[in-house]
């Protein structure tokens, strides 16, 4: 079972527009509104896969009512801190004609200070009352939240032997990697803002991941998008590329990815050399999949597993 936190849950539209253009009506051919944020994303897919998750983090006003109904009609159990104002609305228009995905995404409501220390006070009663195996923490901050928020919740709950997962950016990421949380999922330009230089190729991408283990780090995930994936950890290197798709929208793949790693590194039970070649086998065949369709994490395990086949694995040495 593991436990998500988003701080900026949203509610999450995508709008198929055909020949998508500016300064003129558009109007979309399949639009589609679910509960959104990463950790929320992440626990929709683990779940998919036979998991079970608890959501956690900030929800406000009639946005806030729309991601918590959401979550019901899913079956995702939920114990989000309620504040003032509105939860945020992300919108992302696809135009399968060109190919392109364009965003506009909220800030988010003003959390209060009172409001993060309900936050940590609700992860650490939580992981008190339940045997959690991952606790993962996603995505941006909204406004009025300290840059250390994940790095205060891997500190504090690292004495409960939890593995800590962080996926982020910016300042949130660098503080939270200093917290040396037990795995990291940076995509490139993570990477690069961690290290301050290039990972393009992949002696500095193996250098920059080599450096975040001297940081304390155990498991280190890079993902790359259509490249695929290098995962380390246990001494051990792998590269993953994913199978050729049909491109239908980016939105959440790189969730989708962290959620079934997580998953097959469970149900394989300790981690190893074999497991972390099996959860990046999964992982790459789930952002792939994901990116096939239109939604947030709205993936089968059916076309999870098929793109897992079609996934090419080689050992780095």
């Amino acid at each position: 079972m593991i436990l998500t936190v988003t701080p900026n849950a949203a509610v999450d539209k995508t709008y198929r527009v055909e020949r998508f253009e500016l300064d003129r009506v558009n109007r979309p051919s399949a639009s589609f509104t679910v509960a959104g944020g990463k950790g929320i994303n992440v626990a929709r897919v683990y779940q998919t896969l036979g998991g079970k998750a608890v959501a956690t983090g900030f929800l406000g006003g009639i946005n806030g009512s729309i991601v918590s109904a959401a979550l019901a009609a899913e079956q995702i159990e939920s114990g989000f801190v309620q504040v003032e104002g509105e939860s945020r609305v992300c919108i992302a228009i696809i135009d399968p004609t060109t190919g392109t995905q364009t965003e506009v995404n909220e800030s988010g409501p003003t959390v209060s200070p009172i409001n993060t220390h309900d936050l940590i006070d609700t992860v650490e009663r939580l992981i008190s009352e339940r045997a959690f195996d991952y606790l993962v923490l996603c995505g941006s901050l909204p406004p009025g939240v300290s840059s250390s928020l994940y790095a205060d919740l891997i500190s504090r709950t690292k004495p409960t032997g939890i593995k800590t997962v962080l996926d982020t950016s910016g300042e949130p990421l660098a503080l939270g990697v200093a917290a040396k949380p037990w795995m990291v999922k940076p995509n490139q330009a993570e990477m690069e803002s961690l290290v301050g230089g290039s990972v393009a190729g992949m002696e500095a991408l193996r250098s920059a991941i080599s450096d975040l283990h001297l940081a304390g780090v155990e498991v280190v995930v890079a993902t790359r998008g259509a490249q695929g994936a290098v995962a380390s950890g246990m001494n051990q290197v792998w590269e993953a590329v994913p199978p050729e798709i049909e491109f239908a929208s980016a939105v959440a793949s790189g969730d989708s990815f962290a959620a079934a790693f997580l998953w097959q590194l469970r149900k394989n039970e300790t981690v190893s050399e074999r497991s972390i070649e099996s959860a990046l086998r999964l992982a790459t065949g789930a952002g792939a999949a994901n990116a096939a369709v239109v939604g947030a994490g709205f993936c089968t395990r059916q076309a999870i597993r098929q793109a897992a086949q079609g996934t090419q694995l080689r050992r780095l040495a």
